[in-house]
């Protein structure tokens, strides 16, 4: 009996470390997202509603870049309680707001955002890439678990254009490591 309990709590163990959130290897990751609003899409009695969150980020590394993405939140009594596995549908655009300017040197798919999407293994990423040849950002957010990932994604592109009055357009490839 007293094996059964310690193997069990190496479990719950092991899986919090797994579940928890992990730095990026590379750069820095987006602050907390500021959720714009949210729609209910199924009405629930007694318990939440099922919603659609619209969210906004502003890339880490790039000045000048924004993101918004919409993702489905589970109500009733799991989703009140926090338990609820989330789906995997998540939608993304990317755009310029301001003149980009770049922090530091990135890597092709560097880790931009990321949120847990269940209590254990599921979490959603939003990762940023440069195609160099059109001087354009690219953004993917997709979700994954521990176990098998997921093929619903959503892709965004920004291409990189002049700004006020100086009109000067940094190159992304400049910016690569």
């Amino acid at each position: 009996m007293q094996s059964v309990t310690q193997m069990l709590r190496a479990i719950v163990l092991g899986s919090a470390c797994l579940a928890a959130p992990v730095a990026a290897s590379t750069g820095a990751l987006a602050a907390e997202p500021d959720v714009i609003f949210k729609k209910s899409t199924v009405w629930k009695f007694m318990t939440p509603d099922d919603k659609l969150v619209v969210s906004g980020i502003d890339d880490p590394l790039v000045d000048g870049v924004a993101c918004h993405f919409t993702l489905p939140e589970k109500g009733g009594v799991s989703g009140m309680f926090g338990v609820a596995e989330e789906v995997s549908d998540v939608s993304l655009a990317c755009r310029q707001v301001g003149p980009v300017s770049f922090r530091e040197k990135f890597s092709q798919g560097d880790v931009v955002f990321r949120q847990s999407r269940s209590v254990m293994f599921k979490k959603m990423q939003i990762v940023r890439g440069c195609d160099t040849k059109r001087n354009v950002l690219v953004y993917l957010v997709y979700t994954d678990k521990l176990i098998e990932g997921s093929p619903q994604n959503s892709t965004s592109t920004v291409p990189i254009m002049p700004w006020g009055p100086n009109g000067e357009v940094p190159k992304c490839a400049d910016y690569l490591k």
